[in-house]
């Protein structure tokens, strides 16, 4: 099982919006895509902003990013 979970992750991502009415997300698949952009980004070379070990994987980095709130996930305005 993952850690944190996808609810985990959406509570933690959505808590800097409760001023707002807006969620940021609404899904897992918007954590998923955002990770996953994330991972390919890392992988590209560029810089982590959370300390890992040489074998963890560019996902679980991007993951640890999200959660200790390195990274943020903006919502589209499309």
């Amino acid at each position: 099982m993952m850690h944190p979970s996808y609810s985990e992750l959406m509570d933690l991502i959505n808590k800097e919006s409760e001023e707002q009415d807006t969620q940021v997300v609404n899904s897992r698949y918007a954590i998923v895509m955002a990770t996953a952009k994330r991972a390919r980004e890392l992988v590209d070379g560029s810089p982590a902003s959370v300390d890992f070990n040489e074998g963890d994987k560019p996902l679980s980095v991007a993951v640890e990013e999200i959660e200790e709130g390195n990274m943020k996930i903006v919502k589209s305005e499309t």
